[in-house]
């Protein structure tokens, strides 16, 4: 009888070593707060030790003498990606922003590092600082030092004395307002929740210098750490800018006393960056419409934040984003097709002299060549994350089949993705990065998708169809775990717009950069597909939404998913269906009869709250806007509303100031079936709306819902808006809920007053916390519990003001801020405890202010 064939030592000790290096990088992820550099380096230390016990280890005959060793390299390689990714995180974090010199004006001195976006607000751009001193503070630094939060470190130091900052720092140039000085918005970029009321009107971006990369500028500006909004579910910004490298974000100060900002020269410090604006600017001089524009320049320079905000909602119905920014896929196709053509022009050249292929064999030639242009295409297109770890799946794959020998797909697969892990732990968090290695081992296992024999066309299409079913299939479950949406009209508008895109319209614009007429071509062919998109997307249940599905049933699902497209007997594949059941039938939990569950959402200065009982869903106020086309109701309660499959059954606004109602429009489109009450007159939005009236009552549930503000009277005089805000009262007595939207001393004192036996198990603070609002009498009457304050970071309003603050401390009240907290939630069921989305969920790039947060009570 024949002895098994051993496996090579490269898979016997690398699958063990390689899985090990990966579970052990997504452990580390997990760490709330980092060890000590002493602690990783200990790890690191026992780990190589352990390596050189198991080197030359001979495995013995018995089971468990093969498994031990394998089980030593797995540890090994978790040990190790630990203890790197760690280290790693220690280092990067040593750059932070200093507590101190948050919010203080900087004079900068640096380079135009990254390519500058404009847009109606202004300018933002990535900024390589060289020098870094203390402004002398301005008129405006002056008068808006009294609404600091009371909690801000005191400010030390000198004008001009030197201080240190990150070395890459994320800026926005907002352009003044008519009648105006030059003076900028302290808003931070891509932080939506600091934009004011009023910050997105009139303004003339094109009274601003224009931004290149490579020039030389000193600047005014105020930094901070990065510091994002936190919802259950949401969109981790402080991430994104920890994978990017960013420390600190900030705003151009000029005007009312600061000096204006001065070009001190150009420069080739950033030739790539420069050549990509060149042909971005090229390329919105000769293409029209600029959306048309905007979506060849993201496909040729990455610039994504050309494409207009309505493709971008077409993408995403139709299910074909992924093909609209530069990802894996156009690198890699982009440098198959380049191995292709450089092998056949090798091949040629070679029968002329025939040496050349004896030196340079021409799968080698070709393999390199299209290496090597794949990753000249990735750095054009800006270096960002995606094409990082494209080009290093591409090299992986090229060392691979260069090694002489037929590796395993799945080792093959293991090695890239370790490869990934390796240069970016931090991927393993992403979904596009678990949606693409999925794609290419679903790909892998079904075998190949497109016949490469010379086949008739009718074998291709049937190949692409069946190929992008298979994909659609199985990876519907990842696309609800992470986005709780599926495009059910995805394969149609896949089909053609995977070879349009990847084939015909990437290749023609990488070819426009020479010959310019090329885009126009490409640009038509764009109009096309979109005439295509927009038809499907208009279709009814052009896309589903479903509950985000807990993390064992998306794992059931997808592996439900595999198990229906591989190739074996239906009666194994048919099981694949009993998997995928429980994530098709799961609804989330929701509160028991007479009772409810609220959650506060973290939207920056303003408010947005929704409350749910056993079969209906409240929603209290929309939040601020968000730029000129986007507002909280969009980026936060949308998402939230569909995490929880909520269909809203009634909007309450508070009243009409624009952080609490600029998401009217949003919701009344996504929810035409909800009744609105409001204190002011909703037809600007073409909206039936009920007054809100003191007295009004109803009960969902067993829960009653009592409005006791404004009254008859209010109405019948003119009243500031904030006196007319709704007050709703969810519940009764300690386990209640209160809503008084931005009401003022003066109304808290009447209602008190009137009925002296109200209560508030949570009282959601009056106008953010400020000082003209939770005045004595209210708080006294009510009692509450907690009381939960919605307030952006370092809001310029100084909310919470620090008088409110010593109120509640006066009365042993515990409180949280959403600033600190993000998103807070309670139930009626527990009104003792509030619980926190930056406490639940705490990991170590977050903003300082998140971590330790943890007033008693808090969970």
């Amino acid at each position: 009888m024949d002895k098994p064939q051993a496996l090579h030592p490269a898979l016997a000790l690398g699958v063990p070593l390689m899985l090990g290096g990966i579970g052990g990088a997504w452990l580390q992820l997990q760490q709330p707060l980092l060890w000590s550099g002493w602690a990783y380096a200990a790890l690191a230390a026992a780990a190589l030790l352990l390596g050189v016990l198991l080197w030359g280890r001979q495995p013995g005959l018995g089971l468990a003498s093969r498994a031990l060793p394998s089980l030593g390299w797995l540890l090994l390689g978790a040990a190790l990606l630990f203890a790197s990714t760690g280290g790693r995180a220690l280092w990067f974090q040593a750059g932070a922003l200093a507590a101190e010199l948050e919010g203080r004006e900087l004079v900068l001195e640096g380079l135009v590092a990254g390519l500058p976006r404009q847009g109606e607000l202004g300018w933002q751009f990535e900024f390589e600082v060289t020098q870094a001193t203390l402004a002398e503070p301005s008129r405006r630094a002056r008068q808006g030092a009294r609404a600091e939060p009371a909690e801000q470190p005191r400010q030390t130091g000198q004008a001009g004395q030197a201080v240190q900052v990150p070395q890459r720092v994320r800026l926005a140039w907002f352009a003044p307002r008519p009648g105006r000085g030059a003076a900028t918005q302290a808003n931070t970029p891509g932080t939506p929740g600091t934009q004011g009321t009023q910050g997105t009107q009139a303004l003339s971006p094109s009274t601003l210098p224009e931004l290149r990369a490579g020039q030389r500028w000193r600047l005014t500006a105020r930094l901070q750490r990065p510091h994002g909004l936190a919802n259950p579910g949401g969109f981790d910004f402080e991430l994104r800018l920890w994978e990017q490298g960013i420390h600190a974000t900030g705003s151009v100060r000029a005007g009312q006393g600061t000096p204006a900002p001065q070009l001190l020269g150009h420069g080739w410090h950033f030739p790539v960056q420069q050549a990509r604006q060149w042909v971005r600017d090229r390329m919105q001089a000769h293409v029209q419409p600029s959306a048309t524009a905007g979506v060849l320049a993201a496909l040729v320079v990455g610039d994504q934040g050309a494409i207009p905000q309505a493709h971008w909602e077409t993408f995403r119905i139709t299910g074909v984003t992924h093909l609209m920014v530069v990802s894996g896929t156009h690198i890699t196709l982009f440098a198959w097709m380049a191995m292709a053509l450089i092998g056949l022009l090798w091949r040629v050249a070679g029968r002329r002299w025939p040496r050349l292929l004896l030196a340079v064999p021409t799968p080698v030639a070709a393999a390199l060549g299209g290496l090597a242009l794949g990753f000249v295409y990735a750095v054009f297109s800006g270096w960002g994350v995606p094409a990082q770890r494209a080009v290093l799946m591409l090299a992986t794959l090229v060392l691979l089949q260069l090694s002489g020998r037929q590796w395993p797909w799945p080792f093959m697969w293991l090695a890239v993705m370790q490869m990934v892990v390796l240069l970016d732990p931090w991927a393993l968090l992403s979904a596009g990065f678990w949606l693409s290695f999925v794609a290419v081992a679903i790909l892998f296992a079904t075998g190949q998708p497109l016949p490469t024999d010379g086949r008739s066309g009718r074998h291709y299409v049937l190949g692409l169809v069946r190929t992008q079913a298979l994909m659609t299939l199985a990876l519907a479950p990842l696309l609800l775990l992470w986005f709780g949406e599926f495009s059910l009209v995805g394969l149609l508008a896949n089909l053609p717009a995977i070879p349009w895109v990847t084939l015909l319209v990437t290749p023609l614009a990488l070819a426009g950069v020479l010959i310019w007429p090329l885009w126009l071509l490409a640009g038509w062919m764009i109009d096309a597909l979109m005439l295509w998109l927009q038809a499907l997307q208009h279709w009814p249940w052009a896309a589903i939404t479903r509950p985000a599905l807990p993390l064992v049933l998306a794992l059931l699902a997808a592996l439900g998913g595999l198990l229906l497209v591989l190739r074996w007997p239906w009666s194994l594949r048919a099981w694949g269906l009993l998997l995928i059941w429980p994530a098709l039938a799961y609804s989330p939990a929701r509160p028991p009869p007479g009772h409810f569950e609220w959650l506060a959402a973290d939207v920056g200065q303003g408010t947005a709250v929704i409350v749910r009982t056993q079969n209906h869903t409240l929603v209290y106020d929309t939040g601020p806007p968000m730029g000129p086309h986007s507002d909280a109701a969009e980026r936060v309660l949308l998402p939230l509303l569909q995490r929880h499959g909520e269909l809203p059954s009634k909007v309450l606004i508070s009243h009409i100031d624009s952080d609490h109602a600029s998401g009217i429009a949003t919701l009344a489109r996504a929810f035409p079936q909800a009744e609105w009450r409001t204190s002011f007159d909703t037809q600007p939005w073409g909206l039936s709306s009920q007054r809100c009236l003191a007295g009004q009552s109803w009960v969902w549930d067993g829960v009653p819902f009592r409005i006791l503000h404004p009254g008859p009277e209010d109405y019948a005089v003119r009243r500031p808006d904030n006196a007319m805000s709704c007050v709703l009262q969810v519940g009764h007595g300690a386990a209640s809920l209160l809503l008084p939207g931005d009401i003022y001393i003066d109304e808290e004192t009447r209602l008190a007053l009137a009925q002296p036996d109200l209560r508030a198990g949570v009282l959601l603070a009056a106008h953010h916390g400020s000082r003209t609002s939770s005045g004595p009498v209210w708080l006294n009457t009510l009692q509450p519990q907690w009381v939960v304050i919605q307030a952006a970071h370092r809001s310029r309003y100084g909310h919470p003001h620090p008088q409110v603050l010593e109120r509640l401390q006066e009365r042993a009240i515990p409180w949280v801020a959403t600033a600190q907290c993000g998103a807070a939630w309670g139930s009626s069921q527990r009104p003792e405890q509030v619980h926190c989305q930056r406490q639940q969920r705490q990991r170590y790039w977050q903003h300082p202010d998140g971590v330790g947060f943890e007033p008693e009570g808090v969970e």
